[in-house]
């Protein structure tokens, strides 16, 4: 096989919503103070009970299920998250255990919200040098677990959830050309520093974000790194059919697409009923717009997500 495509998506979201109302209640904020700055409405939240890993499992069980695969079939398992429910194992272990999938390769992905798009570079890789036949791709997050309730600069944007694809060796063409891209020098304007040493929490283990910093980074790396991968792909801006970013920042996501020369109704927005899912806001609208029929069998899409690190990249599929 020369090439690795996407099989079938699948996505889980929390059953309980946080609307902006709700969370003017808690922290002193306003649904027009965090529209405005952001274009988020609502997040999902875990409950409880939810684990990082039953959130990807439910979302592996979707994309197993619309690509017509079986638990068996699968030789490997990646997991992008930031959040997961253990120091070790892996949430990928504890997912393949729950999933009853034995004896595969099973591995967590650390990039923070660039996560799903590295994690499926990698699992690329594995297919394209025949380690792996078909290999489940997930991105899963808990990431109001991390939050300070009382910080309105971050506890307003993020949610929790997970998405996840099926990624399968191919005769035709799918991933036509990834590109990844880190720069650990700006790892201070997102972070969460925290360690855990003699048996209690060092440091602070609440999300840190410079948001001003954040923004600027993001714009300018990920425009560049959208161009840059079209080009090595030999592809003009114009063959490019839809835009699936990491959903963070409406702003962010507009500046994203104007560059790229593309209307705002050919790039994937889930933000506003979802809020920043960091390693699961990629594969989580890229399966709302595959089952809800806007993006359609042998169409030219980009994926593409920056998180703390900083860490960013791209991929360029014929799904």
């Amino acid at each position: 096989m020369a090439y690795s495509r996407i099989l079938g998506t699948g996505s889980y979201l929390p059953e309980t919503v946080l609307t902006n109302a709700q969370l003017a209640e808690r922290v002193d904020t306003s649904d027009e103070w965090i529209v405005s700055r952001t274009g988020i409405h609502s997040r999902h939240v875990a409950a409880d009970n939810e684990l990082t890993s039953d959130l990807a499992v439910r979302a592996a069980r979707a994309a197993m299920q619309n690509a017509g695969v079986t638990p068996d079939e699968i030789d490997m398992i990646i997991v992008a998250t930031t959040t997961p429910d253990m120091q070790f194992p892996s949430t990928a272990c504890i997912v393949q255990e729950k999933l009853g999938i034995p004896n595969c390769a099973a591995f967590d992905v650390q990039a923070v919200c660039a996560g799903f798009v590295y994690a499926l570079a990698t699992a690329n890789g594995h297919i394209l040098s025949g380690v792996a036949n078909k290999v489940l791709v997930i991105g899963a997050e808990v990431m109001t677990r991390i939050l300070d309730w009382e910080d309105r600069r971050t506890c307003v944007l993020f949610g929790d959830g997970a998405g996840a694809v099926v990624l399968g060796a191919s005769d035709e063409p799918g991933l036509i050309r990834s590109k990844l891209a880190a720069d650990g020098r700006h790892q201070h304007i997102l972070n969460t520093p925290a360690q855990i040493a003699g048996g209690k929490i060092q440091g602070i283990p609440y999300l840190h974000m410079d948001g001003p910093a954040v923004f600027k980074f993001a714009v300018k790396a990920l425009s560049d790194i959208a161009t840059k991968t079209l080009a090595e792909a030999g592809l003009d801006k114009s063959e490019l059919d839809w835009l699936v970013p990491h959903q963070a920042n409406v702003r962010i996501i507009e500046s994203t697409a104007k560059h790229l020369g593309l209307p705002m109704e050919r790039v994937v927005v889930t933000l506003p009923e979802q809020g920043n899912t960091s390693a699961a806001s990629i594969p989580l609208a890229f399966d709302a717009a595959v089952r809800d029929g806007r993006i359609k069998r042998g169409q030219t899409v980009m994926l593409e997500g920056i998180g703390g690190g900083m860490t960013w990249g791209a991929v360029l599929l014929r799904f």
